[in-house]
């Protein structure tokens, strides 16, 4: 009888077992219970860890797996109150159930980020790594393998193991690499779109040799004919179509149905059921739940308003919560005591051989397309990332005695191992910010006489900024002095895990389509067609996480040699007057432009809606700008911009310099007055340039003044630092946007009740330091100011002298 060679496990029925400690019974005698208390403590656990190991440049995966292998046999397992009460035989099982289950729906998140398109329209660049990538990685670890097994002693397991070790090391999975490019934040870096791109064309190879695998050990285990597998490759392809043909085109139906409305829950749950029905296909057909997962997810239309929603209902479920129980389970099913010295030296080896042939074979292509060696190496690195991917694929193959104990707990503290030192490595080598430091001053106060202004501004949602196209026409595009305007639709990303930045004009690097924004566009046309021939505009959408969005933003700044950097605030005025914020994460930004921006910035506090300022675009409206003064090189450049406005016929600037009473004979107001003074010469009899001065003793009469003049202005313009001054006491004490200064934050506060737009200037940064201005007007050129006749016609240009120390 077969029974005989059974193993029968007997356990006693739930209702008899569980009792509460008021019954005095033990409540971890549930499945139940005991599960709840095995989630609550490994995720408190891998929290933790992932807190304390984020300083030392550790990515989530390492703290997760460590996670496990806290409650493994590797430290705490072999204590038996640990392994009798919480993590029991029962117990381990159930666990390992719902940590399968929780897999499916991480899967399926990935994908749905995942762009299809993208995957077919991979550069000739990133096609030619991931070639070579999965080329090398293959044969090479492959033939060492067989070298291996060949001429090196070891048991007949190991021989069995050790090429399904070796291909597994030439997988290059997406969803592994997505994850570790985010948690480094260098996804908006050429590096890491390359190391995405690559690793999405490669993981088509990886996939399809994946599922073949499965296929090919599924019949070996059977014992069965060859014409098993064409049937099940045949199954496999019916799902495909099943999935692409019919699923597919149904969700399509229903987004074309939508007119705008939002997503049903009902769809989100079908779709949902869904997931679950692909799954139960694959298992159906013999292959692994996660191959219908995978198809399906991709099969999903990415971005809104499908794509979108779905990840925004599950998402932090699946990411935030069932991710780490995977990978901390993981880790509690690997025995390092098991682990013999014999076997860890043939398996190490196949395994750094893979990791060193893979960096190669990403310098290799990328020596032939002049990509610098020291991206490459980091590429390398990355693509050398493993994942939740790989580590799903070793419990498989341990499940299915592919692997033994031993192997698979060999295989885990290997990637335990290399995404350790990748991390780390990749910081240290790599940094982001430091490949857009320009390399000469790219300011408004260091430019040459009559040059060509580049002004940059970003939009968010679609909206053309009136305020921001008055200060792009005040900019006075002329003969003598062109004005190039760089425009930066800032979207954030939604549904896609792949960042997409594009030009919307032939580029030399990026790919051109359609403009994402008619507002945007609309508005760009018209300012150049009323300054035909004066003015240009170039235009570009960045669709990308907020959290690393400023990469793309310095990106094309530095690639567009942007002179100013003008970026919306993150509140935005009503009609009435009251105040929302427009997203919180636009503060972020700000303040990281700030810090790595190779050009001057400013942050653009938007208030025309309150004013109803005519368009200096469709007008000849008269437009008042002020700029306060009162020293240092942020106010230097806020008067540098007010001075290259002041040539527009419509614009009349009024600079008000304040004084502190008793420092008359200080250097930097003798500084700040030979600045001045220069200014006063450019624009002689120039009526719609002025300049006043107000002596004040402290803040609270400098606010008052200010309060009492603002409402004659349409736009005032104010430096973002200053050094230590009585003006300043006690206005910072109550700062809440450190991205404006103390001067902008207590003009941007909805407690100061004005109407006028207010533009936060900062000079740009080379060097960790601001730019000196050195104001040297000979008497030869004061005298040859003096002698020009101007008037409300003439417009006057503007040359700031600049000490060498300077350049």
């Amino acid at each position: 009888m077969d029974i005989i060679n059974s193993t029968v496990i007997c356990t006693s029925p739930p209702l008899n077992t569980h009792k509460s400690v008021w019954q005095y019974g033990n409540p971890l005698s549930s499945p139940t219970s005991l599960l709840f208390l095995q989630v609550f403590v490994i995720t408190i656990v891998t929290q933790f860890l992932d807190i304390c190991l984020r300083p030392l440049g550790q990515t989530s995966l390492v703290s997760y797996i460590l996670g496990g292998l806290v409650f493994g046999p590797s430290i705490l397992g072999d204590k038996v109150m640990l392994t009798k009460f919480l993590f029991p035989m029962k117990g381990s099982l159930i666990l390992n159930i719902v940590a399968t289950f929780f897999l499916g729906f991480f899967y399926f998140i990935c994908c749905v980020k995942m762009d299809t398109a993208a995957m077919l329209k991979t550069e000739k660049q990133a096609i030619t790594i991931g070639l070579s990538v999965f080329v090398f990685t293959f044969i090479i670890p492959l033939g060492l393998a067989f070298a291996l097994t060949s001429f090196v002693a070891m048991d007949k397991s190991l021989i069995e193991a050790l090429p399904l070790i070796a291909i597994s090391q030439s997988l290059t999975v997406f969803i592994s690499i997505s994850v570790l490019v985010t948690e480094l934040k260098i996804l908006n870096t050429t590096v890491g779109r390359l190391a995405l791109s690559s690793a999405m064309f490669t993981d088509v190879f990886s996939f399809s040799i994946t599922v073949f695998i499965f296929a090919v050990l599924q019949v070996k285990t059977s014992n069965k004919s060859m014409l098993t597998l064409v049937w099940i490759l045949l199954s496999i392809g019916g799902i495909i179509i099943l999935i692409i043909y019919v699923m597919r085109p149904v969700m399509k139906w229903y987004i074309a149905r939508l007119n705008g409305n939002p997503v049903s829950e009902l769809c989100v749950v079908s779709i949902l059921l869904c997931v679950l029905f692909a799954e139960f296909l694959s298992e159906f057909i013999g292959q692994r739940f996660v191959m219908g997962t995978i198809f399906f997810g991709l099969a999903v239309p990415e971005g809104p308003p499908l794509g979108s929603t779905l990840i925004s209902k599950i998402e932090t479920l699946t990411c935030g919560f069932m991710y780490p129980i995977y990978l901390a389970v993981s880790g509690l099913q690997t025995d390092i005591f098991k682990i013999s010295i014999h076997t860890t030296w043939i398996i190490t080896a196949v395994v750094m051989v893979s990791f060193f042939v893979k960096i190669v074979a990403v310098m290799l292509p990328g020596y032939y397309y002049n990509v610098p060696m020291r991206d490459c190496f980091v590429i390398g690195l990355l693509l050398n990332g493993r994942g939740i991917a790989e580590l799903a694929l070793y419990n498989v193959w341990k499940e299915g005695k592919q692997l033994t104990g031993q192997q698979f707990s060999l295989l885990v503290l290997t990637l335990l191992l290399i995404n350790a030192i990748i991390s780390p490595l990749v910081k240290f080598v790599f940094n982001p910010s430091g490949q857009y430091r320009a390399g000469k001053r790219c300011s408004i106060l260091h430019m040459k006489q009559d040059s060509e202004l580049r002004v940059m501004g970003c939009f968010y949602k679609n909206e053309s900024s009136p305020t921001m196209f008055n200060i792009i026409e005040a900019s006075c595009a002329s003969i003598e002095s062109n004005v190039t305007v760089i425009a930066l639709l800032l979207i954030e990303i939604l549904g896609r895990s792949r960042p997409i930045l594009v030009a919307h004009q032939p580029h030399d690097t990026l790919q051109t389509t359609r403009c994402y924004s008619a507002p945007l566009d609309k508005a760009l046309k018209q300012y150049t067609q009323l300054n035909e021939g004066y003015a240009y505009e170039e235009s570009f959408t960045s669709v990308s996480d907020f959290d690393t969005i400023h990469e793309d933003i310095c990106r094309i700044s530095l690639d567009r040699i942007a002179n100013i950097l003008i970026m919306p605030f993150h509140k935005k005025w009503e009609i009435d007057g009251t105040v929302m914020v427009n997203n919180k994460a636009i503060q972020k930004i700000n303040i990281k432009v700030l810090e790595g921006a190779p050009c001057s910035v400013g942050i653009l506090i938007d208030r025309a809606i309150l004013s109803g300022s005519a368009s200096l675009l469709l007008g000849k409206s008269a437009y008042y700008v002020a700029v306060i003064f009162i020293g240092g090189p942020d106010d230097a450049e806020a008067l540098a911009y007010s001075n290259r406005m002041v040539r527009h016929e419509c614009v009349n600037v009024s600079i008000i310099r304040f004084l502190i009473f008793g420092e008359e004979n200080s250097k930097d107001r003798k500084r700040d007055s030979d600045l001045i003074s220069e200014y006063r010469y450019y624009n002689n009899g120039n009526r719609r340039f002025e300049i006043s001065e107000e002596v004040v003793k402290d803040g609270l009469e400098f606010s008052s003044i200010i309060r009492r003049i603002i409402d004659f202005f349409d736009l005032v313009i104010v430096g973002r630092s200053h050094s230590q001054s009585v003006l300043l006491h006690g206005l910072d004490q109550w700062s809440e946007c450190p991205e404006l200064g103390v001067i902008g934050d207590m003009l941007a506060s909805p407690d100061f009740v004005t109407k006028a737009s207010l533009l936060v200037v900062q000079q740009q940064i080379m060097g960790g330091r601001f730019a000196k201005h050195s104001v040297m007007p000979s008497p030869r050129d004061q005298a040859a100011v003096r002698d020009v006749s101007m008037d409300d016609s003439t417009i006057p240009s503007c040359s700031i002298s600049v000490g060498k120390s300077d350049i």
